[in-house]
Parts: structure tokens; C-alpha cells; sequence
């Protein structure tokens, strides 16, 4: 059977401008999910939204009744022969990305991918298959709850111990953060910045994307330096502090392993008076901190100057190392849960080959 043989599809010509004014009760979606509410909807029944434009593309959303789409995407709506949950599972098997066209906007039609091959059982089968994927799928999402909930705990925790960075209500001594250890911008002298002769040895090479997606450690790279993409940048120790200046701003994480890192992003090696986990989680009030301390014009790009005067409060080391003793607890935690996470996805994978393989 064929995908077709359990679906129709329609196009939504409803443009994202389009919406701006309106205000509702029924929800309206684009290819990251809920954009608002709107007055009007175009869909009855439970869909799925398939992303047929741009960023995103071939994703697909099951999606509620009394709702619609935007016109980068397009309605899947199931046959009489097709319960609408297994389908969308076996739509996300499909990897429909697969089919995307366009040199400049990706983008992809019903036609391309109507014949992908569908394993689609009586209609019971298929309800209950669907139901084993839905409760894997709750599950995930109930351990990612509890992975947000832990950071949220370290973040109030913070403010227990030590109060608001922006205002300092304890009154603890304040330092400019240049004071407090090695404050310098990573090193990438040549141009352009990804020459071939620079990549793929054995060094490894921390960018921002790096360091954003990280947590408080950074434990993978996504590129290396050869013997010359050494030569002109320098190698930081592991323990090191990075810190984005640009794309993404003031995100930071902590070197485990020796890596370089280009200009875009600043180390900090932290002296006796403070330790790194600390002021990590110091930097997690930094946007506060920049609106409050930095010029209109620094707001989408920091530079070295700015972050070296910014003024950093200074508990006592030992309370310091306290609150760096509960985050290593919470980053454990955290690691177990994750392992939860990569256990039921490994087992819904599994389930999807034998179910739409």
C-alpha cells in the first residue's frame, strides 16, 4: 500500500501577514509549532501539518481540530482506513525531508512523497500500535519536565545563596571580572576562517553553536584544526570557561578537554577569589546584566571590553564551592535522566523499524 491509499492532502493559502491583527480562540500553527490565536479555523477534526517550506521542511505536527495552518505547510488528512496517530507516526518513519527541492527554499508537495510504501494494518492494530508509540512519546516528555525543572531549581538556588547578580541585595564585594583570573579572546589569524588546509586534524576546534548547546559542560565539537589551523589560533586548557560574543551572546560552558576556539568566543580561567561553576551560573543572568550595564548598541554583539568590566559579586569561595557541590548533584541527576530519555527513544526507534520497516 501507498501513502496516498490512507490520506488526502490540501494546501493552506493562508499567509502568516495575514494573521497579525487577528485575535481568537482557535489556534493557528507554522513549522515551529503554535504561532497565536485566531477567529477563524479551517480544519473540523484532528490532522496532521506537514512543513512544505523552508526551514523545517518535511516535519510533520499531529495536530487538534478547530485549528489551521499557515501556508508553508499543508493538511494531511486520514481515510476512513487510517487511524490518524499511526499515520503520523509512520510520516515521521518516512524522513520526508528526504524529498525537499529548491536551491534557495526548500520545499516539497504531496506528489513527491504520495507513493511512499505504507504498512497500514486493520484499523485495531493500528490503534493500539499507536497508543504503545503515544505513551513513549509521553514519557520523554514527562523526563525533559524533569530535566527543566532541575536547571530551575540550580537557578533558584542561586538567587537563594547569593540574591539578584543585577542588584547584589546581600551586598557582597564586587570585583570587574577582568580582576578575577584570564579574560582573553579566542585566536583564529587566518582568512578566510574555514580554509581547507586549517580542518580535520586531530585538534579540537569549539565554535559557538559548541558552547550554546552545551550545559555547564562542553563534552563535544563539531570541528578539529590540522597542525596549521593550530599555528594560528592557541590551545586552552581543559577547565577553561567559554563564553560566546557573537550569534550567540554570552552563552557559556566549561572545557572538558584542551580545545582552541575562535574570536567570536572568550575564555576564563578563574583565579583563587571565584571557580568556574560559579560564575557559569553567574552568566546565566548575564542578559539582565547587559541591558543594565552595556550601551543600546551592544545588545546583538559584545565585545572583550565589555565583559571585562562587568561587575561580578564575590561570595565567599567557600559558599561558592557549596553551590558548585549542588551542581554537580544536579548535573548527575540530570545525566540519569537523560540516560532515560536515550533509553525510551532507542526503544521507540526500535518499535518504529518493526512497526513501519
Amino acid at each position: 500500500m501507498k501513502l496516498s491509499d490512507a490520506c488526502a492532502s490540501m494546501s493552506s493559502n493562508i499567509a502568516q501577514k495575514d494573521i497579525s491583527d487577528c485575535e481568537g480562540e482557535y489556534p493557528i500553527f507554522g513549522a515551529s509549532g503554535l504561532i497565536g490565536n485566531v477567529d477563524f479555523y479551517k480544519q473540523e477534526k484532528p490532522y496532521i501539518g506537514i512543513v512544505k517550506d523552508g526551514a523545517g521542511v518535511g516535519r510533520a505536527y499531529l495536530l487538534p481540530g478547530k485549528s489551521s495552518v499557515i501556508g508553508t505547510m499543508q493538511y494531511i488528512l486520514p481515510k476512513s482506513n487510517a487511524d490518524i496517530t499511526y499515520l503520523y507516526y509512520a510520516i515521521q518513519f518516512m524522513h520526508l525531508e528526504k524529498y525537499y527541492n529548491g536551491a534557495t527554499i526548500p520545499h516539497i508537495y504531496f506528489r513527491d512523497y504520495k507513493h511512499e510504501p505504507l504498512i497500514l494494518p486493520e484499523l485495531p492494530e493500528q490503534q493500539e500500535k499507536a497508543q504503545v508509540l503515544a505513551t513513549i512519546d509521553k514519557l520523554i516528555s514527562l523526563h525533559k519536565m524533569q530535566v527543566e525543572m532541575v536547571d530551575k531549581l540550580v537557578k533558584s538556588r542561586f538567587v537563594e545563596m547569593f540574591g539578584d547578580p543585577v542588584t547584589n541585595p546581600m551586598g557582597w564585594e564586587t570585583a570587574r571580572l577582568a580582576e578575577l583570573g584570564e579574560l582573553n579572546r579566542g585566536v583564529s589569524k587566518h582568512r578566510p576562517r574555514n580554509a581547507p588546509e586549517l580542518l580535520n586534524g586531530p585538534y579540537p576546534l569549539v565554535q559557538t553553536g559548541d558552547v550554546a548547546n552545551a550545559g555547564t559542560y562542553i563534552k563535544e565539537y563539531s570541528s578539529t584544526y590540522s597542525e596549521i589551523g593550530l599555528k594560528q589560533s592557541r590551545m586552552w586548557s581543559k577547565g577553561t570557561l567559554c563564553i560566546t560574543i557573537a550569534a550567540n551572546i554570552a552563552k557559556t560552558g566549561i572545557l572538558t578537554f584542551d580545545a582552541c576556539f575562535p574570536d567570536s568566543v572568550v575564555g576564563f580561567i578563574a583565579g583563587e577569589r571565584t571557580n568556574q561553576i560559579y560564575i557559569h551560573h553567574w552568566f546565566s543572568f548575564f542578559q539582565k546584566i547587559l541591558e543594565e550595564q552595556a550601551p543600546q548598541s551592544a545588545q546583538k554583539n559584545i565585545n572583550l571590553q565589555i565583559l571585562s568590566n562587568l561587575s561580578v559579586m564575590i561570595p565567599p569561595i567557600d559558599i561558592q564551592n557549596q553551590f558548585a557541590e549542588l551542581v554537580e548533584h544536579a548535573n548527575k541527576s540530570k545525566l540519569a535522566i537523560q540516560q532515560s530519555i536515550d533509553t525510551l527513544q532507542t526503544f521507540k526507534d526500535k518499535l518504529m523499524q518493526d512497526y513501519f520497516g
